[in-house]
């Protein structure tokens, strides 16, 4: 844990995982107060298969997690190598904060919802990030060659 640029991306991405988190208990209560459940047995289990249904809240939590899934699993991957390639601290770490503010006000926009374009620009500015340490990857790795 020497690696300052790691411990850096390890900050991050736990608080990253820990939001996934926190959306998926709240889709979660959200489906049990609307009583909007994805399986039969889930819903002849709080009452009647009436409850076997959607529901356009718990769609839109499911919609914000799926996103995330979409975008944090491959940053996990990314940081991950970038922390191996020893950059400078300072940079990466604005790197890893400017992908996890995207991705909080992108979640805050998504389940609020607030007004367009405020989700795509949090969107577009989290990929930013990803996108200069794929480069610097791919730069890195093609050094070898």
């Amino acid at each position: 844990m020497e690696n300052e640029v790691f411990l850096s991306f390890v900050f991050y991405s736990t608080l990253l995982i820990l939001k996934m988190y926190i959306l998926a208990i709240i889709t979660g209560q959200i489906r049990l107060r609307k009583k909007a459940f994805a399986n039969p047995e889930d819903a002849l289990r709080h009452g009647s298969i009436e409850y076997f249904r959607e529901d356009p809240d718990v769609e839109r939590y499911r919609r914000a997690h799926r996103n995330d899934m979409e975008n944090i699993f491959p940053f996990l991957f990314l940081g991950a190598i970038y922390s191996l390639l020893e950059p400078n601290p300072s940079i990466a770490r604005i790197h890893f904060l400017v992908f996890f503010l995207g991705r909080l006000i992108h979640t805050a926009a998504y389940v609020l919802p607030l007004k367009a374009p405020t989700r795509s620009v949090a969107y577009s500015i989290a990929q930013l990030p990803c996108f200069s340490i794929a480069l610097q990857i791919l730069f890195s790795v093609a050094s070898y060659w």
